[in-house]
């Protein structure tokens, strides 16, 4: 049986922004921009040929058809998450974490962390940037000099003043219990063995 669907990815837009009522919101769940997640709904009503919000003046509602659609498509992604949540050791979390090109990797010493919370996977992409934060392929991002991006909350990773080395994640997320352990971690590694000087160095 071949299954009709329309693209998931317009689906999770979908189904996110009518929980939340608020694209906004479901952007910070998603790891994506707000006008994304736009695209996305305006592609899929496209795609069934019907309207599932109205919006207003910063306000987002859902029309009849949108009610009617929510609860199976809410069902369906949840279906999807319980089996797929059987296939993972009981207690497992996968985080994934990306790292500027420009720090050395051997400086972080991941495996300290992976030895002291076996509970939660970690995966690293390095070099990874911005963009990787923003399409969603990492969970936080350590990068240099960043300070602030809309949408994202960024901690310093130790307490220097000027130039320094930051933690991003999406506001949505930011508070999620495994990343609150990975940053406290982060900055305790930090404290004792600063990250300042973790850039690699060139020869010559």
């Amino acid at each position: 049986m071949t299954y009709t669907l329309p693209p998931l990815n317009a689906l999770r837009a979908f189904e996110a922004a009518a929980r939340h009522l608020s694209f906004k919101l479901a952007a910070h769940e998603l790891h994506v921009t707000p006008a994304a997640v736009g695209q996305q709904v305006k592609a899929l009503e496209e795609r069934l040929g019907v309207r599932l919000f109205e919006r207003l003046h910063k306000q987002l509602i859902l029309t009849p058809a949108g009610q009617a659609y929510l609860p199976g498509v809410s069902d369906g992604f949840r279906r999807i998450a319980d089996a797929t949540s059987e296939l993972k050791p009981q207690g497992a979390v996968l985080l994934q974490v990306g790292v500027s090109g420009s720090f050395d990797l051997r400086r972080l010493d991941l495996a300290q962390f992976r030895s002291a919370h076996t509970d939660i996977g970690l995966r690293v992409l390095h070099p990874a940037g911005l963009h990787e934060l923003v399409e969603g392929k990492i969970d936080l991002l350590i990068a240099r000099g960043v300070g602030h991006h809309p949408g994202y909350r960024c901690d310093r990773i130790h307490g220097d003043t000027g130039l320094g080395d930051w933690l991003m994640a999406p506001e949505g997320t930011a508070d999620c219990p495994e990343v609150v352990v990975f940053r406290e971690w982060l900055r305790a590694r930090s404290a004792e063995a600063p990250l300042a000087n973790h850039r690699l160095q060139h020869a010559g």
